[in-house]
């Protein structure tokens, strides 16, 4: 009879990790500091480096330390799926509140504490209950802008926007611009824009009222300039500004150097779905890879790697959300909306660089 393999210490764990050996399963798990995940030993994800690893004997113990379960290898099934059901239930009272409901009340009508709620909430869909319920306003309220024959202040209500609070005063943030100038396709807004070079060829820059709504790369300035046109056709575009060309200049550094960080406010403008896989890329450190199916796993939605895939292609700012750090699952450089050469070279630089 084949004796049972043994586990008992570290080293005998780590190499049944290395060794993806599932015979280890149910004897162990490891977490991974640096991602806050614990596994199966069996699982398949990317190994990782030794000194990041720690080891428990159950799943449970490894959360009462902090870690969450992988969802690739479904390190504790009935973890992830009472997380997965009370996160959907949370989902569900927010979007049909037509008030706002706080985290203390939240947590009060789903029986958890705020802190928990709030930790779990996150891990689950990348965002926090409030920004997850913002960004579900904000996606109603474009869909009520974009049928005219409801009338704005009944679109921001349906929405579920109080004028008379200070949700209404975000109304502009979530939409880079005033609504009744979002339905005129940005008819009195006013964006600064400044062309310029950097090692990845020709750059634009643009600003809205609420922070960088576009960073833009290609071969020539002028398609870059028709691509800012054509998603505010009725903005007021200002370009040749020389204090906002110092700002470009900040921008354009931060692409040469990337880890340097761009401290600078980001119009990030998408739905809910996009802002969960954008916020997750900005949590990807410079010199870092993650693959489509871990981005997907990151953000609670395993099975939506295509439509990660679609969030990343309408990034439209490039470099501050490093979509380019995102590739194939075996590690192949392929889809960028600026060109995959242009992604070689932003990897290779980071690489270097860090």
């Amino acid at each position: 009879m084949k004796p049972t393999p043994c586990f008992t210490t570290d080293e005998q764990r780590w190499r049944a990790v290395q060794a993806r050996d599932a015979s280890a399963a149910g004897q162990f798990v490891y977490a991974v500091r640096t991602t806050g995940i614990y596994c199966q030993p069996g699982c398949s994800s990317r190994a990782p480096r030794q000194h990041n690893v720690e080891f428990f004997l159950t799943p449970a113990m490894a959360e009462s330390a902090g870690y969450r379960a992988c969802l690739r290898c479904n390190a504790n099934p009935d973890s992830n799926n009472r997380r997965a059901a009370w996160v959907a239930r949370a989902c569900t009272l927010i979007e049909n509140s037509d008030a706002d409901l706080g985290l203390e009340e939240l947590g009060r009508r789903l029986a958890m504490s705020p802190y928990h709620l709030q930790r779990q909430f996150k891990a689950e869909t990348g965002l926090s209950p409030k920004a997850y319920a913002m960004a579900y306003r904000a996606k109603r309220l474009r869909e009520a802008l974009d049928d005219p024959c409801t009338s704005i202040t009944d679109a921001i209500y349906e929405a579920g926007f109080n004028s008379n609070s200070r949700l209404y005063e975000s109304v502009g943030h979530r939409l880079g611009m005033r609504p009744r100038e979002y339905r005129a396709g940005g008819v009195g807004a006013t964006i600064r824009f400044a062309l310029g070079q950097c090692f990845l060829g020709a750059i634009l820059v643009a600003r809205s009222e609420r922070g960088i709504c576009a960073i833009l790369l290609g071969d020539d300035p002028e398609p870059l300039l028709r691509s800012l046109e054509a998603r505010f056709p009725k903005a007021r575009l200002i370009g040749g500004d020389a204090q906002f060309e110092q700002l470009v200049a900040q921008v354009v550094g931060f692409v040469e150097h990337p880890g340097l960080g761009l401290d600078l406010p980001l119009d990030i403008q998408g739905t809910v779905f996009q802002e969960r896989v954008w916020q997750a890329l900005r949590e990807v450190p410079a010199g870092s890879r993650v693959s489509y199916t871990e981005l997907a796993e990151r953000i609670g939605a395993p099975k939506a790697v295509r439509a990660v895939a679609l969030a990343c292609a309408a990034n439209h700012i490039a470099v501050a959300i490093p979509c380019h750090r995102v590739v194939r699952r075996d590690g192949d450089i392929s889809g960028y909306r600026w060109g995959v050469e242009r992604k070689r070279q932003l990897l290779e630089r980071e690489t270097a660089l860090t």
